[in-house]
C-alpha cells in the first residue's frame, strides 16, 4: 500500500540521527528505484492490514477476498504465495496475541498515523498496529524481510513510532509504559523493547530533537557508519569516501609480514570498503548510461550467453525433426527456498519431517559480535572441513 513519506522519516531515523548530513547530501543525487523486494514487502503489509481489519471486525471477509482477488490478478501478483500467506497469518495471530493478553477492555487500531512535530520538523509516521491496554501502550511493526534480522532494543524507527503514538493518545488515556514489537515472520522472529514514557520523551529531547533540527539546518554534520548501507548518496558521499580510503592508503606488507593486531584492523575495515567500491560502480555505471562520462572510461556492451529466443517453438521444431519429447527436457525438484515460498516455510518443515536436514556449514571468520557460536577448532574438526 503506498505511503506519503516523511523527510525526516522513522524508517531511515538510524541514518538521520548519525548523520544529520545525509538529508541534505540525499536531495542532490537521484531517488532511488523501488526495488522488488520493497514491492514484496508493500504486498505483505497489505494482506497483513487485511487480515488484521477482518479479524477485529472491521472489514468483511469479502473485502478481503477481492482485495487479494485484485492483488493476485495485478503485477503484484508475482508476489502472493503459501510463504506470503503464512508469514502474514503469523503476523494477525501475533498481533491478536498481544491484544488478549493486553486485557478485555485493550484497543487494537490499524495503520495509524501520528505527529512528531514537537521533535521533528515536518514529522509524522505510521504504525502497522497499535494496543493500547491499561497503562501501556504498545506499537507493532511487521518486517517482511528475512535477510537480516530486526531488533527492537534501541531501534530508532520503532521509538519513533511509540513515542508519536504515545503523544497521540497520551490525553485520553493514563500511559506511563512504551512498549515496541517488531514481528519478523519469516525468520519466526519477534523482539521486544519496553521502556517507561518518561524515558522515550527524554531520549526524543535529548538525541531526536537535536539532530532532526541540524537535519533540517544548513552544514549539518556528516558521518560514516552502519547507517550509510541505506543512504541514497552512499557512493558520493565525501565523508564515507574518505573514511574507507584510509584502509587503501595502508602501506601493506606482505601478508605473512603483518601481525595479527595489523590483520585483525583490516578485516574490520575489509568488508565496508568492499561494499562502498561496489556502491561507487553501481553509482558510475547508471550514471554512464545516463549521460555521464568518466575520463579514461567506456561503457561497452558485457559478455552474453546464448538462448532460445521461443522454448515452446524450439521444442515443436525439434520433435518435427524425430526427437523424443522425453530427450527435450529435464525434470529438477525445487530447491528449498523456492520451495518454501510456495508451499510456506511452516507448511513444508511439517510435510516433509526429517526430509530437510542441514549440513555443517563451511568455516567463516566473524567479528566476535556475530551471534553464532564459535567452531571446534580440533585438528578432527579441521580434517572434517577440508574433507567438504
Amino acid at each position: 500500500m503506498p505511503k506519503q513519506h516523511a523527510t525526516l522519516a522513522p524508517s531511515a531515523a538510524e541514518r538521520w540521527i548519525h548523520c544529520p548530513g545525509s538529508i541534505r547530501l540525499s536531495d542532490q543525487v537521484p531517488s532511488p528505484e523501488s526495488t522488488s523486494y520493497a514491492d514484496e514487502g508493500t504486498v505483505a503489509h497489505t494482506i497483513g492490514q487485511l487480515k488484521l481489519e477482518v479479524a477485529s471486525g472491521e472489514v468483511p471477509e469479502k473485502e478481503y477476498g477481492d482485495t487479494l482477488h485484485a492483488i493476485v490478478r495485478s503485477a503484484d501478483g508475482q508476489y502472493w504465495c503459501g510463504e506470503m500467506d503464512e508469514a502474514t497469518d503469523y503476523y494477525r495471530d501475533q498481533v491478536l496475541e498481544r491484544l488478549a493478553a493486553a486485557g478485555a477492555d485493550a484497543t487494537l487500531l490499524v495503520e495509524q498515523r501520528y505527529s512528531l512535530e514537537p521533535w521533528v520538523p515536518e514529522g509524522f509516521g505510521t504504525s502497522d498496529a497499535v494496543i493500547i491496554g491499561g497503562s501501556t501502550i504498545e506499537v507493532i511493526d511487521l518486517k517482511y524481510g528475512k535477510g537480516v534480522k530486526v531488533e527492537a532494543a534501541k531501534n530508532p524507527q520503532l521509538r519513533l513510532y511509540g513515542l508519536g503514538a504515545a503523544m497521540l493518545f497520551g490525553d485520553l488515556y493514563d500511559l506511563d509504559t512504551v512498549r515496541m514489537t517488531i514481528i519478523q515472520p519469516r525468520l519466526d522472529h519477534v523482539s521486544v523493547e519496553e521502556l517507561p514514557l518518561a524515558a522515550l520523551y527524554a531520549w526524543a529531547e535529548n538525541v531526536v530533537k537535536p539532530a532532526a533540527t541540524a537535519a533540517m539546518g544548513e552544514n549539518a554534520p556528516t558521518a560514516c557508519g552502519d547507517w550509510c548501507r541505506w543512504c541514497p548518496a552512499k557512493a558520493v558521499c565525501r565523508t564515507r569516501a574518505e573514511k574507507q580510503l584510509e584502509l587503501a592508503a595502508f602501506e601493506f606488507q606482505r601478508p605473512a609480514l603483518l601481525s595479527s593486531e595489523e590483520i585483525a584492523d583490516i578485516l574490520g575495515r575489509a568488508e565496508a570498503l568492499q561494499q562502498w567500491v561496489s556502491d561507487v560502480e553501481a553509482y558510475a555505471l547508471q550514471s554512464a548510461l545516463d549521460g555521464t562520462t568518466y575520463a579514461g572510461w567506456k561503457l561497452v556492451e558485457g559478455r552474453s550467453v546464448r538462448k532460445y529466443a521461443d522454448d515452446l517453438k524450439v521444442a515443436e521444431v525439434l520433435k518435427a525433426a524425430g526427437y523424443d519429447e522425453a530427450l527435450l527436457y529435464e525434470r529438477k525438484l525445487l530447491g528449498l527456498t523456492a520451495m518454501e515460498k510456495l508451499v510456506g516455510k511452516k507448511k513444508l518443515a511439517e510435510t516433509l519431517g526429517d526430509l530437510i536436514v542441514k549440513p555443517a556449514g563451511k568455516p567463516v571468520l566473524v567479528p566476535e559480535s556475530d551471534k553464532r557460536p564459535p567452531i571446534n577448532t580440533t585438528e578432527a574438526a579441521k580434517s572434517d572441513f577440508s574433507n567438504e
